[in-house]
């Protein structure tokens, strides 16, 4: 068994399983796209339960494209 093979097997979270799956795809011609439907993210400025936080939102694609090159 190769060591992506092995690193999909063990992935236990989704930012780990994204990061597998792009490896995997890197060089292939892959496109991977992403798209945000009124999303939020609480964006801490410090670490700390005393820390502001400021409010992002996103509406629309991210798209990231591989493709090989010789």
């Amino acid at each position: 068994m190769s060591e992506t093979e092995t690193q999909i097997d063990e992935t236990t979270t989704w930012p780990d399983l994204a990061i597998s799956l792009y490896d995997r795809l890197t060089g292939r011609g892959a496109e991977i796209t992403y798209e945000f439907e009124e999303m939020e993210i609480e964006v801490p400025s410090k670490v700390g339960d005393d820390a502001d936080h400021a409010t992002w939102r996103m509406d629309g694609t991210v798209r990231i494209t591989t493709e090989e090159r010789e």
